[in-house]
C-alpha cells in the first residue's frame, strides 16, 4: 500500500485583547494568527520516530502500551507531543482506521533565531495541532479529510490534558488563521467527559458549552506592531497568581470582568463598524483594565519594559501587554504606517525589539508531497 508524505504549516499566535477574562464562561477575546510557524513533516516508516532538532532530539523511538504512548527517553519537554499522538491513536483507533509507524520532524520558526528565546507565541499549541493535523492527513490519506472543527477540538483536548488549563485561543488561531473573536470552552466539562469515558467521536460533534469561534475583519485604517521586551515569561504561574487572587479576591476580580468585557466588545464593535480611532481607544482601555487587575492582585502583568512600550505607543496610537503579560510582547494600533518608523525608533532606544510580524490570514495548511509504499 502507498501512502503519502506529508508537509503541515501552523501559524502562531498574539492575543490582541480580552486577556485573562476569557478564562471565564462568556468572556469574549480577541486573537490573531501570526505568520510565524511550526512545522511538521510526516511519512510512514519502519518504526515510529519523532526529530525536534530545536530540542536536540533526534529520532526518538516510541510505543504504545495499553492505550499509553512511551518514549524510549524521559523528557517532560514531549508531554505535549505524547498527549498529542495519545488523542489522535484514540480518535482512530474509535473509527477502526488501523495505524502504521511513522517518522515525524518538527520544526519551530516561533522563537528568536539568534538566542532562541520565546517571543510567546504560542509554541505549545501551534506543536499540537501540528502534530495532530500531520498525524490525520497520513492516515487520512486522501480520503475523507477532517474538518477544521474537528482539528480543534483534537489539539484542545490534548492541550487541556497536558496543562489542565487554558482558554485554547491559541489553538483556535493556530487551526482557523486570520483575527478571531474568540470565547472559551469549558475546560472543566471537556476533562469531565474525558474522565467519564465519552467517545472522542461523540465529543468532537458535540456542542462544547461556551464555545465560540468568529472571523472577524479589522477597520481598514489600522495598523497592528509588535514589540518585544526581551525577555520571556511562563503563562502558567501568571495564570494561577490570579486565579489565586480570584479566589479571595471576587468583587474586584469581578469588576475587571466588566471592564474586559466592555473594552472587548468596544473593540470588537469598532471593527465591525469600519471604525480605527474606536479600535484604538477600545485597546486603550481594555489595557486599563489589565493595569488595575495587575495593580490590585500586585502581579506585574505590565512590566517596567512593557509599560515604556505602551506609553510610547500611546503617542501614536494606543498599546498594551499581550497574552498573560510579565514580558514576551506588547502591541500596538496606529491610524497610518506614517507612525511606524518613528515609534520603532522609540522603542529601539528603550532596548525594546521590533517584531516584523503579520496576521496569518489562513491557519494550518497541510501540502501533500510525494507517495511512499509502505
Amino acid at each position: 500500500m502507498s501512502y503519502l508524505n506529508y508537509k503541515v504549516r501552523v501559524p502562531g499566535k498574539l492575543m490582541v485583547a480580552g486577556e485573562y477574562a476569557v478564562l471565564e464562561p462568556n468572556q469574549k477575546s480577541v486573537v490573531i494568527a501570526v505568520d510565524r510557524y511550526v512545522t511538521a513533516n510526516i511519512q510512514p516508516s519502519k518504526e515510529n520516530k519523532i526529530s525536534i532538532p530545536k530540542l536536540g532530539v533526534e529520532d526518538i523511538a516510541w510505543e504504545i502500551n495499553e492505550e499509553k504512548v512511551q518514549f524510549n527517553i524521559e523528557d517532560s519537554r514531549l508531554n505535549f507531543i505524547e498527549n498529542s499522538i495519545s488523542v489522535v491513536n484514540r480518535f482512530l483507533q474509535e473509527k477502526s482506521i488501523d495505524v502504521i509507524p511513522f517518522e515525524l520532524q518538527i520544526k519551530s520558526g516561533l522563537d528568536d533565531p539568534s538566542t532562541g528565546e520565546k517571543y510567546g507565541l504560542g509554541s505549545s499549541a501551534a506543536v499540537v495541532v501540528a502534530v495532530i493535523s500531520a498525524m490525520l492527513a497520513l492516515y487520512s490519506d486522501g480520503k475523507e479529510q477532517p474538518s477544521l472543527d474537528q482539528i480543534f477540538k483534537l489539539s484542545a483536548i490534548a492541550h487541556l490534558k497536558s496543562q489542565k488549563s487554558g482558554s485554547g485561543a491559541d489553538i483556535a488561531a493556530a487551526v482557523y488563521g486570520g483575527w478571531l473573536e474568540y470565547s472559551a470552552f469549558m475546560g472543566k466539562w471537556v476533562l469531565s467527559q474525558l474522565d467519564q469515558g465519552t467517545k472522542l467521536t461523540e465529543m468532537i460533534q458535540s456542542d462544547w458549552p461556551n464555545l465560540s469561534i468568529r472571523k472577524i475583519t479589522p477597520p481598514t485604517l489600522l495598523k497592528l506592531a509588535v514589540g518585544w521586551t526581551k525577555s520571556s515569561v511562563a503563562t502558567g504561574p501568571m495564570i494561577r497568581k490570579i486565579e489565586n487572587f480570584r479566589e479571595h479576591n471576587l468583587e474586584a476580580y469581578t469588576q475587571f470582568l466588566i471592564e474586559s468585557s466592555i473594552a472587548v466588545e468596544r473593540l470588537i464593535k469598532g471593527f465591525e463598524v469600519d471604525d480605527c480611532i474606536e479600535a484604538i481607544n477600545a485597546l486603550k482601555q481594555n489595557r486599563k483594565a489589565l493595569q488595575k487587575l495587575g495593580d490590585n492582585a500586585r502581579i506585574d502583568i505590565e512590566t517596567e519594559k512593557l509599560k515604556v512600550l505602551c506609553i510610547i505607543a500611546e503617542e501614536f496610537g494606543s498599546g498594551k501587554s499581550s497574552g498573560a503579560g510579565g514580558g514576551d510582547c506588547g502591541i500596538a494600533f496606529l491610524k497610518d504606517t506614517i507612525y511606524m518608523k518613528a515609534m520603532y525608533e522609540q522603542w529601539k532606544n528603550a532596548d525594546i525589539s521590533p517584531l516584523d510580524l503579520k496576521v496569518s490570514e489562513l491557519g494550518l495548511f497541510v501540502d501533500d508531497m510525494i507517495e511512499k509504499d509502505f
